[in-house]
């Protein structure tokens, strides 16, 4: 008798944060899908009172939404792609004991983590380099990262050598063992660094503001910033006046709930496929150091 109270008492309790976490998220979508100037009455709280899609019809008639979008979509594969390859090699020639300078490297690399050299000095790297203005300003500087370095090269040094060592028998070079016996071992790594670097890369957009001036070249999230804070400018605003008032039921809360909602949703479709190995690759390092 007492479980069974127990278990129901504990039941509604996570019931009840169970609620209270997923509500807010379930009401930013609920005014999406609501007449904004209807929303801005209140008293909507379980589904739309007036359904429109206008509010995302706002975001995708002009084609630099599509440009836009293009743009985030090409930045997360190339920059997920690369950065999870680049840093994946980085991190398994530094596991290997016998590496000339391994100190100094490992040297290098605590410091970048510690130390910056400021916005600043970033921006006259990148324009020395002639990244400024380009792609590659989305996807270069981020191909090594430094914080997944050390949490790979923990995981490559739990990898018996005995695996490479018979390899090594068969004839088969460094790159070879890398990407037909280590990589495919690496699932639960990889999965989790997919969805980080990923989703960084996805909602990333100071760099598309700071770095970038064609518009052509402007990201999915920076063009939704951009919508806030014309939404955010005071009534004396003229051009967001103008904007807002020529869709009659778009405001500037039902614009930034939208902009909310297509930057999370992309992520959360992902989620799922890399589940399985998530909850494993989180666990990685925490073992052996």
């Amino acid at each position: 008798m007492e479980d069974w109270v127990l278990d129901t008492v504990i039941g509604i309790i996570l019931a009840v944060i169970t609620l209270i976490t997923l509500y807010p998220f379930y009401y930013i979508v609920l005014i999406t899908f609501n007449a904004g100037t209807d929303t801005i009455t209140g008293g909507m709280y379980l589904w739309p009172r007036q359904f429109t899609l206008g509010n995302y019809i706002y975001f995708f008639e002009d084609p630099k939404w599509l440009d836009a979008f293009g743009i985030s979509v090409a930045r997360t594969i190339a920059g997920t792609f690369l950065g999870v390859l680049f840093t994946c090699m980085v991190a398994y020639g530094l596991s290997k004991n016998d590496l000339k300078f391994r100190n100094i490297y490992f040297i290098l690399v605590i410091v970048a983590m510690y130390f910056s050299g400021g916005l600043v000095a970033y921006y006259v790297v990148l324009r020395s380099i002639g990244l400024i203005n380009t792609f590659g300003v989305y996807v270069i500087p981020g191909m090594l990262n430094l914080f997944f370095l050390l949490i790979a090269l923990t995981f490559f040094r739990e990898i018996p050598e005995e695996m490479a060592e018979s390899a090594r028998i068969d004839g088969a070079g460094e790159l070879r063992i890398f990407y037909r016996l280590i990589l495919p071992v690496s699932k639960p790594l990889l999965a989790t660094m997919c969805l980080f670097v990923g989703s960084g890369q996805w909602n990333s957009w100071l760099d598309s503001a700071y770095f970038v001036h064609k518009e052509e070249l402007r990201t999915l999230t920076y063009r939704m910033m951009e919508v806030i804070n014309q939404a955010m400018v005071p009534a004396t605003n003229s051009a967001a006046i103008a904007t807002l008032s020529s869709k009659s039921t778009v405001t500037p809360l039902s614009v930034q709930a939208t902009a909310m909602v297509i930057s999370i949703v992309p992520i959360l479709g992902v989620y799922p496929f890399l589940q399985k190995y998530f909850v494993s690759g989180m666990m990685l390092g925490s073992v052996k150091g």
